[in-house]
């Protein structure tokens, strides 16, 4: 009788545990602009990004924005044109209701995913029946460590916690995972080559959102090659002396070069993630979703932690998934993922990744949720999973299952 009442009970949990459903209903991305005054997004403040990101999804299906009860925009810089709570202004920019709710948040290069993360779980536990999720980041406002955080500058913490640009983290991981010039570049060249075929694939565009200023990925260098990419010099190593305390007096040679860099850039995401039986038409179920801390010495390996993690909740593997976004935070993480995980290479990354399309970071995993929508209906796929690593150890990862 015991055993049969530890099956009910696990039975049980299974089924509640998968209950009630979240989906996601649409999401669409900016094309992403060089974070330059002359950018092709440059001219436009980040709540006019998501203004505009409102009105394509109310335009792709009517109602859907309307019934909001909730934005979550993730953001890392939020000062200055990114301050004030940037969904709140966001949200009075616009004509979402007023009794909508609106709150930012700042998990790094995950945060877009995060809050995507954080709207399937108020739909799942009934708080909320629909919310728009997704986030921002115009670099050319609001540079790369433009809070001005006094963390990045406090040597009162452990040495391993001490701040370290995700760069330098990133070089240190390809000394410590030995991992080859020839793979960085490998990586590197297919990003960028993927990235150029797929500017010719509408229908991997679908969700994409043109602007009266920017209507293609403005990152990409199609003249990249394996030749130019060998020529280039690691570009890295002068941080290895002024963060020499978080380093522990660790030295190794550098690697990275700015070719294996995702550049920096202004974008944006927006998904509409709700419950069952709202008069709408879902494009994905959100089947899981994880979010894992790591060792901040080791940095950009908790999105491998969070990926590991949200397939053993859903009792998936790899092999099932048809296609998979996975960041490329420099080149190194895609490196190691391809080399120790070993995935089919044609089912990741379809259409280019960071390396050429850029990064921009608070808004980098919502644009890759809408990516891998836009994927998965290429191929007629069923199954996805989304990646992202950030620094000092942040990793978030969804799965997600096609509506046909």
């Amino acid at each position: 009788m015991l055993a049969e009442a530890r099956l009910l009970l696990s039975a049980l949990w299974l089924v509640f545990d998968r209950m009630p459903e979240a989906f996601i209903y649409d999401a669409v991305r900016t094309p992403r602009g060089k974070a330059k005054a002359d950018g092709g997004l440059a001219t436009l403040t980040p709540q006019e990004l998501i203004k505009q990101q409102i009105a394509a999804l109310e335009d792709r299906s009517e109602g859907s924005t309307g019934q909001a009860e909730a934005l979550i925009l993730g953001c890392v810089g939020q000062v200055g044109d990114q301050g004030g709570n940037i969904a709140l202004v966001s949200k009075l920019h616009t004509s979402l209701q007023d009794d909508c709710a609106a709150y930012s948040i700042n998990n790094y290069c995950a945060s877009g995913l995060s809050a995507i993360g954080m709207a399937a779980a108020q739909v799942a536990s009934g708080q909320t029946k629909l919310v728009l999720a997704g986030g921002v980041e115009c670099m050319s406002r609001v540079s790369f460590m433009g809070d001005n955080a006094a963390y990045y500058n406090d040597s009162s913490f452990p040495a391993r916690s001490l701040y370290m640009p995700v760069v330098l983290a990133a070089d240190r991981l390809t000394n410590n995972e030995e991992i080859s010039r020839t793979e960085l570049d490998a990586v590197t060249l297919a990003s960028q080559q993927k990235a150029a075929a797929a500017e010719e694939n509408t229908a991997l565009q679908k969700s994409r959102i043109a602007t009266a200023s920017l209507d293609t990925e403005e990152c990409i260098r199609p003249q990249t090659n394996a030749a130019s990419l060998a020529a280039m010099p690691a570009a890295f190593g002068g941080l290895q002396k002024q963060y020499a305390a978080a380093l522990e007096g660790e030295t190794f040679t550098p690697q990275l070069t700015l070719g294996h860099a995702p550049p920096v850039c202004d974008g944006a995401g927006l998904a509409v993630v709700g419950g069952a039986n709202l008069g709408l038409r879902p494009r994905a179920r959100i089947l899981g979703f994880a979010e894992m801390g790591g060792d901040p010495a080791a940095s950009l390996t908790a999105g491998f932690s969070a990926m590991d993690k949200v397939l053993a909740k859903t009792g998936l593997s790899l092999e099932n998934m048809e296609r998979i976004e996975f960041m490329e935070a420099f080149a190194v993480t895609i490196a190691k993922f391809m080399r120790d995980r070993k995935p089919d290479p044609t089912r990741v990354n379809v259409s280019g990744g960071h390396i050429a399309k850029g990064h921009p970071m608070g808004a980098s995993g919502a644009i890759l949720v809408s990516t891998l929508l836009d994927s998965l209906d290429a191929c007629d796929g069923t199954l996805g999973l989304v990646v992202m690593s950030g620094a000092s150890g942040v990793g978030t990862a969804m799965i997600v299952e096609r509506v046909n």
